[in-house]
């Protein structure tokens, strides 16, 4: 038998995938002891795949969870930033007083914080208010949504108590009145959720913000998807098609929300965040409940924020928050990409001789979605490119790594997601499924 290489050499001889040397010293100890010195290479190369990295989104689901929903671009300079100082007074200041001050000008309400996800704005909203009291949510609302968040078991965290109101497909205001009305109701506050994905159709019915508000009890409105106004003043012309019925934060706080909780990667086009919006009194006690502090963001995240929200304020939507500049891309100009990179893979391919898969390469018309549970049954004109068979698993191996769907024994790169400058990417990466 040969003589199996020291762990120091196999681990030197795999630098190039770029790991610390650590790391690869235990790579190479596992394959000394595992008999299989020549798999070395292809385990430090897995290794170094199950770390975080880019990747191009040819889902067409443009909020993908998976992909961490709304790409954002932030840097700022290795030094101190005044997080919880007040330069006026000098003195320890709020890390939510700057951000949330624009959050609330910019949804119209009085006070506005930051938490470090929607499930936690919800979570520190009842825990805040209603621990130990009554809480009515419609039984058509009282849903699963991603990562397995359920509004029951949420609420029994929160210390509150679940009232279930109505029914499934139906529930009218009558139904929270009755609540209201039993003889040992102790409500604190009525919570309308945003169901996400789940929709029930045909013969349904909801109740209203504006109706519920006339309760005399603070109403919560769990918007999930982030959409700040259903007007979209940041964008030219009228707000897209596909955000109807989508219900915004502005608009519902008219309606006579009191507080509005929403995610701050999804339609706002940030980084992963929950806001909480509203009145300043309930605002206020949430903030100083002790579950703020384990939920709060860092200071990466609000300084990523603020530059979004100041975007916002200053109408530069459109070049500043790539999920918008995604979204409202005119078809035309997704068709004329799509066409583009199914032609030079098609011409290369014909150069080389090398047929296959690639070689079938043409442009489609597709349909993306909004994603993150945006907009529910929502699509997005588009175009992409397909090519025979299913070839997702050899796209993700690239490198970048591609993401792309299967459909009708084909492969699908929707192009709505895919920023103009990956497409030389995408040319590279179906090239090579004839080689």
């Amino acid at each position: 038998m040969e003589r199996p290489p020291s762990v120091d050499a196999l681990a030197r001889s795999l630098a190039p995938t770029g790991l610390p040397h650590p790391l690869l010293v235990d790579v190479a100890r596992a394959a000394i002891a595992d008999g299989a010195v020549e798999d070395a290479s292809a385990r430090a190369e897995a290794l170094r795949r199950t770390l975080l990295t880019t990747v191009v989104n040819a889902t067409g689901v443009l909020l993908h969870t998976n992909l961490g929903r709304a790409p954002v671009a932030h840097t700022q300079p290795a030094r101190a930033q005044s997080l919880e100082l007040d330069l006026a007074t000098g003195e320890r200041g709020s890390r939510q007083r700057g951000v949330g001050a624009l959050l609330a000008r910019l949804c119209g309400a009085e006070a506005a914080m930051v938490v470090n996800n929607n499930a936690a704005a919800v979570l520190l909203v009842l825990a805040a208010l209603a621990t130990g009291r009554d809480v009515p949510v419609s039984r058509g609302e009282s849903v699963e949504i991603g990562g397995g968040f359920r509004i029951p078991e949420v609420m029994e965290q929160s210390g509150a108590r679940l009232l279930d109101v109505g029914t499934t497909n139906r529930t009218r205001l009558s139904d929270y009145r009755r609540a209201l009305d039993q003889p040992n109701a102790d409500v604190a506050l009525v919570l309308k959720v945003h169901p996400s994905n789940f929709r029930v159709a045909g013969f349904v019915e909801e109740t209203t913000v504006a109706d519920l508000s006339s309760l005399g009890v603070p109403v919560v409105a769990d918007l999930g998807s982030g959409l700040v106004d259903a007007t979209c003043p940041w964008l030219p012309g009228p707000p897209p098609t596909w955000l109807a019925g989508e219900p915004a934060a502005r608009q519902t706080l008219l309606d006579g929300a009191a507080l509005v909780t929403f995610s701050g990667d999804k339609l706002l086009g940030g980084p992963q965040a929950g806001i909480i919006a509203g009145r300043r009194d309930l605002v206020g006690r949430c903030g100083q409940h002790p579950l703020a502090r384990a939920v709060r963001p860092g200071g990466l995240v609000l300084a990523a924020l603020q530059d979004l929200v100041l975007a916002y304020l200053a109408r530069d939507v459109a070049d500043a928050v790539p999920f918008w500049r995604m979204a409202t891309t005119p078809v035309g100009q997704l068709r004329q990409r799509a066409e583009a990179i199914a032609y030079t893979i098609v011409e290369s391919v014909a150069e080389t001789a090398a047929g296959g898969a690639a070689a079938a390469a043409v442009a489609v018309a597709t349909e993306a979605v909004p994603g993150g549970g945006s907009a529910p049954g929502a699509t997005i004109p588009s175009w992409g490119v397909r090519v025979p068979g299913d070839h997702v698993a050899a796209l993700r191996a690239n490198d970048p790594p591609v993401i792309a769907r299967s459909l009708d024994r084909a492969t699908v790169l929707d192009l709505r997601a895919v920023d103009p400058t990956d497409d030389a990417v995408l040319v590279d990466a179906i090239g090579r499924l004839s080689r």
